[in-house]
């Protein structure tokens, strides 16, 4: 009789179906490859200690070790040093590093799955589960080492449009406590000589509490201050006041076409004149600027997702037809309105049955809307659109060092409604009174130091409502200051009148102006029927202005939802 020779090996785990699959049943063989499977999911290198290869499983397993803890650690200091993790993150060695090590992690991840097929021997697997277990394993390897190689080329592509859009300057000092920043909503449109900024605002942070106070400054405001140290009080010393050319929407042009010899060192002369005016006209030193184009701007709110705002009154703007899909006019109805790009570029820019500081009102809305709605969700998901929108700002000067330290103070920010204030009407007198047309510097200095006082005294005072109480409201009279510039003498060394290519239209590259209505009332059909856009838009065929004026007279009160 024949006795057949047993090792040592085989006498030990023999019945150990993990270790010695031969002996083991069809059902044993398979719940070993999942078992093999799972751990190299969950736990990368587990399969190889459990099975076999201990050396690559050691390895595998130390760099599995490490990358939790990575990731516990960047956890942790999410929640305790933000500011510091956030920084680390958004500097382009560290982005570089991180995409090389994502793409390491990838191949070897890749290596582990391949390693596993072959400790499963798939061979002696039913022939039933065999392509089961292979549909199985090639998605997991597309969905572990596919998608560390896509995070690090995504990370890879994020370094490099970090580097095109922000400067690599040095940090910059915040002063007397808060970071003040010039945002710029800028147009090349048609019939334009060169870039105009359409939409001007201030944000100012408080560097400790990130309290925000949103200065808008409307692109027909005459005699802007220069701050002392701006080379542009050798040409105009008291204050931007040449007249009717002389509304703050021109002076990036100009300063383009004639003075930027006064700039020798700045990228743009322009914009560092536009800083120098707010600075000057606000009493706040600029920190740095951020310029948008339209284009860039409806880019990035399409890259978000949309926003979505709630509106009191009747906007006008362009648009196909919403039956015979004929390009014309269009409204967008009171009440929730999901925007994208070019839709929020539409509400926000639209003038037309209404005025400037309408226009003001929905252009902080629509920003607010963006802050608020902007979230670590969305910066994940969307992080490949939103880079590559960003590459379309026109330009900034903040520096790529400080911004893991601006983007922890813009999430705090987003805990507090912000103030706002508004260089004219409603805030400063009514808009018959011309204020953007001859500012007093006196007011909007005490209006600014009241606001940044007020800090810390509760989020659901917005700062501009107290003050715009002690103001006379608009009156229901022709809004002469949405065409101010055109109108009324801005110096007495103004010329008489304006010419056809520096009137507010010609500026805005939009329609003129209309004439805005009474205070917003319950606007109805000559039936008592409710209005609709397909009636507004008859009415405006017909050319039933007093109508079109009534739907448009509460457009202005708009706020961010969701």
């Amino acid at each position: 009789m024949i006795t057949p020779s047993i090792t040592y090996h085989e006498f030990q785990g023999g019945n150990d179906a993990l270790r010695n699959p031969r002996s083991a049943s069809e059902r044993e063989r398979t719940k070993r490859a999942c078992i093999l499977t799972l751990l190299t999911l969950l736990v990368p290198g587990g399969a190889q200690i459990a099975v076999g290869s201990r050396g690559l499983g050691r390895i595998a397993l130390a760099v599995t070790v490490g990358c939790w803890f990575t990731a516990l650690l960047g956890l942790a200091m999410y929640f305790t040093m933000r500011s510091v993790l956030l920084g680390a993150l958004t500097q382009p060695f560290v982005m570089w590093a991180g995409s090389i090590l994502l793409a390491g992690l990838a191949i070897g991840w890749f290596i582990l799955w391949l390693d596993t097929l072959r400790l499963i021997r798939i061979g002696q697997l039913p022939k039933g589960f065999k392509p089961i277990l292979a549909v199985v394993t090639v998605a997991l390897m597309v969905l572990t080492s596919g998608g560390l190689a896509y995070a690090g080329h995504i990370l890879n592509e994020g370094r490099q449009a970090l580097a095109g859009i922000f400067s690599d300057g040095a940090a910059m000092a915040a002063e007397e406590g808060r970071y003040n920043f010039l945002l710029i909503g800028a147009d090349a449109g048609e019939g334009r000589q060169g870039l105009r900024p359409d939409s001007i605002h201030v944000v100012s942070v408080n560097q400790s509490s990130a309290e925000t106070i949103i200065f808008s400054i409307p692109r027909n405001f005459q005699n802007a201050r220069f701050s002392e140290d701006s080379p542009m009080r050798e040409v105009y010393p008291n204050g931007y006041n040449c007249g009717n050319e002389c509304i703050i929407n021109f002076l990036y042009t100009e300063v383009h076409n004639s003075y930027s010899h006064l700039y020798p060192e700045a990228e743009d002369p322009g914009v560092e004149a536009m800083m120098d005016a707010a600075s000057g006209t606000l009493d706040l030193r600029m920190h740095g600027y951020v310029m948008v184009d339209m284009d860039g701007f409806a880019e990035l709110i399409d890259a978000m997702g949309g926003i979505t705002v709630e509106s009191e009154g009747w906007v006008p703007y362009r648009g196909r037809h919403p039956e015979t899909n004929q390009w014309g006019d269009r409204w967008f109805e009171p009440g929730t309105l999901e925007l994208d790009g070019d839709d929020a570029l539409s509400f926000a820019r639209s003038r037309t049955f209404s005025h400037d500081y309408a226009r003001i009102q929905r252009q902080q809305c629509v920003q607010q809307a963006m802050i608020g709605q902007f979230s670590p969700q969305t910066l994940l998901t969307r992080f490949t659109e939103l880079m590559a929108a960003g590459e379309n700002l026109v330009d900034t000067n903040l520096p790529q060092s400080q911004l893991g330290s601006l983007l922890d103070l813009a999430a705090k920010a987003q805990e507090h409604e912000p103030q706002r204030l508004t260089l004219g009407a409603p805030d400063f007198g009514r808009s018959g009174e011309l204020f953007s047309t001859y500012p007093d510097f006196d007011q909007i200095h005490t209006r600014v130091d009241e606001l940044i006082a007020r800090e810390g005294q509760g989020d659901d005072d917005n700062g501009a409502d107290d003050a715009a109480e002690e103001q006379p409201q608009p009156d229901p009279a022709p809004d002469a200051e949405s065409d101010e510039a055109a109108e009324a003498p801005g110096t007495a060394t103004e010329p008489p009148g304006p010419t056809p290519e520096h009137s507010d239209e010609a500026v805005a590259g939009d329609e003129p102006d209309a004439e805005p209505s009474a205070e917003p009332g319950e606007a109805t059909q000559p039936d008592g029927s409710p209005l609709t856009e397909l009636y507004l838009i008859d009415a405006q065929q017909r050319g039933e202005i007093g109508v079109l004026e009534e739907a448009a007279s509460g457009n202005g009160d708009c706020s961010p939802a969701g």
